[in-house]
C-alpha cells in the first residue's frame, strides 16, 4: 500500500496552507489541530506596506500579543528580504511562516493549497506527506525525529535538514520546509496535554516562550482532529472532505 493511500485512512495530524494572491496583496492561511491563523501582506510591488495578522485559534493565552510583533517585523521590508529578515524566535513562528509564504507567492496569478498529512505512530514510525494542489510533492517516514525512508534521507534528523533541503529544486525545497515543520508539530499528538502545558519548560523559540511571557502563559484553545472527524466541541469532516475555517 502506498504512503498516499495509507495516509488517507490513518488517523494523524492534518495541516493546510492556503495562499490567495491578488493585486497589491496576498493572503496566507493555516489550520491544523492546534492553530487557525491568517496573514495578509499588502505591498506596492516591492515592499510590504501593511500587515494584517489574525489568530482565530491559538494554543496559548499570550499568543495574540504576537500580532503587533509581526507588523513591527515586516512592515517596510522588501518582499525579497522577508526570508532573511530573521526575528522568528521573537515572533509567533506560525504567523512568521505565513508572512514568508506570502512573500514567496506575492506575484502568483492563481491560489495555491498545501496539505500536510502525518500519521500517528505505527510501530513507532510516522508516515508524512506534502501535497500541493492535491498532487504529492514529497513524502517520507520518520521515527523518533529521524527519517527512515526514502533511502536518500534515511538517518537525517528532523531538527537538522537544512543541508539536504538546500540541494532540492525550489518546489521541493518549499515542500520540505513545510513538511519538516508540520512533522515536528505532529509529535504533539503523542504527548499528553498536561506534559505540554507549562510554557516555562519550553525552549525560547517563539513569542510566547520568551522568558517574560512563559511565566504567565496559559494553555488555551480548541484542539481539533481532522483525521477522525472528532474535535473537542464540534464535528468536522475527514480530510477527504476537509473544510477548514478559512
Amino acid at each position: 500500500m502506498s504512503v498516499a493511500v495509507a495516509l488517507e485512512t490513518l488517523p494523524g495530524f492534518r495541516r493546510r496552507f492556503r495562499v490567495t494572491p491578488a493585486n497589491g496583496r496576498v493572503q496566507t492561511e493555516v489550520e491544523d489541530d492546534y492553530h487557525c491563523m491568517s496573514v495578509i501582506v499588502h505591498h506596492d510591488g516591492a515592499v510590504a506596506t501593511a500587515i494584517e495578522p489574525e489568530m482565530r485559534r491559538a494554543p496559548w493565552s499570550t499568543c495574540p500579543g504576537a500580532i503587533e510583533q509581526l507588523k513591527n517585523t515586516f512592515i517596510g521590508v522588501a518582499l525579497k528580504d522577508f526570508s532573511i529578515k530573521g526575528e522568528k524566535k521573537i515572533n509567533c513562528t506560525h504567523l512568521h511562516d505565513l508572512a514568508i509564504l506570502a512573500s514567496e507567492h506575492a506575484f502568483d496569478t492563481t491560489p495555491t493549497v498545501y496539505d500536510i498529512l502525518v500519521s500517528d505512530p505505527i510501530d513507532g514510525e510516522r508516515l508524512a506527506e506534502l501535497r500541493r494542489d492535491g498532487e504529492t510533492v514529497l513524502s517520507w517516514s520518520e521515527a523518533k525525529f529521524q527519517l527512515v525512508t526514502p533511502a536518500e534521507v534515511a538517518g537525517l534528523s528532523l531538527m537538522n535538514m537544512r543541508t539536504w533541503i538546500d540541494t532540492l529544486d525550489p518546489i521541493k525545497r518549499k515542500a520540505a520546509k513545510l513538511l519538516q515543520w508540520g512533522n515536528m508539530i505532529a509529535n504533539g499528538r503523542s504527548i499528553p496535554l498536561e506534559q505540554q502545558s507549562d510554557a516555562t519548560k519550553m525552549p525560547p523559540n517563539c513569542f510566547t516562550f520568551q522568558p517574560e511571557r512563559a511565566v504567565v502563559a496559559k494553555r488555551i484553545g480548541e484542539i481539533r482532529d481532522f483525521s477522525s472527524g472528532v474535535q473537542s466541541t464540534a464535528t468536522h469532516e475527514p480530510l477527504g472532505e476537509y473544510k477548514p475555517a478559512f
